[in-house]
Parts: structure tokens; C-alpha cells; sequence
């Protein structure tokens, strides 16, 4: 079992940055891939970002690509997703999540889900 839970969602202006994290229990972190989704009132669940076990392989969603940076600490069973130049349309609760597989960590069958924090981007 991993459980999951997001922190540092809050209230920014477009243009600006916030990280979130994701500290997730158990021992067997190291060996889970990560990922972040975001959903959007009215709309579905969608693909943000994910990373491998080891951090060296990382995938984005295009619309984040190159403003959003995914990364982990095994060490501290956290993983991160920092936010860069955002936007009113990345208002949305992102959810962290946990799978054993690449395919699984970037579906919406993932095994493991936080709770999600908010981020809201004013313009």
C-alpha cells in the first residue's frame, strides 16, 4: 500500500511559479513510477507529468512542457512538480499518483491517488 499526500497548491498570478510536493509512505517508494494529473471544473482528469523510479526518465503532457519540471527524492519518499510562467488555464487540483508501471502511472487507472491540492492562477 502507498498513501499519498499533496501540499503547496494555493493562489498565484499568472506569470508566476509555485512547487508542489507529494510525501508518499512506505518503503516501497524507490520502487513506484510518480506522476501528477490535474483536473479542471467541468472537465476530465488529465495527464501532467510522470517519472521512473530512478528520476532519470521523465514525460510530460505539451501544454506543460518546458514550464513544468517533475523530479524526486527516494530519500525522503517525496516527489516534486515544479511550476514555472503559469497560466489561468493550469487552474485545476492536481492530484499525485503511484503505479508500478510507466502506462499505468500515466492512466487514469493508476493504483494510488492522493487527495489533490488546489492551484489557482489569476490573470
Amino acid at each position: 500500500q502507498v498513501q499519498l499526500v499533496e501540499s503547496g497548491g494555493g493562489l498565484v498570478q499568472a506569470g508566476g511559479s509555485l512547487r508542489l510536493s507529494c510525501a508518499a509512505s512506505g518503503r516501497t517508494f524507490s520502487s513506484y513510477y510518480m506522476g501528477w494529473f490535474r483536473q479542471a471544473p467541468g472537465k476530465e482528469r488529465e495527464f501532467v507529468a510522470a517519472i521512473s523510479w530512478s528520476g532519470l526518465s521523465t514525460s510530460y503532457a505539451d501544454s506543460v512542457k518546458g514550464r513544468f519540471t517533475i523530479s524526486r527524492d527516494n530519500a525522503k519518499n517525496t516527489v516534486y512538480l515544479q511550476m514555472n510562467s503559469l497560466k489561468p488555464e493550469d487552474t485545476a487540483v492536481y492530484y499525485c499518483n503511484a503505479d508500478k508501471s510507466f502506462s499505468g502511472v500515466a492512466s487514469r487507472q493508476s493504483d494510488y491517488w492522493g487527495q489533490g491540492t488546489q492551484v489557482t492562477v489569476s490573470s
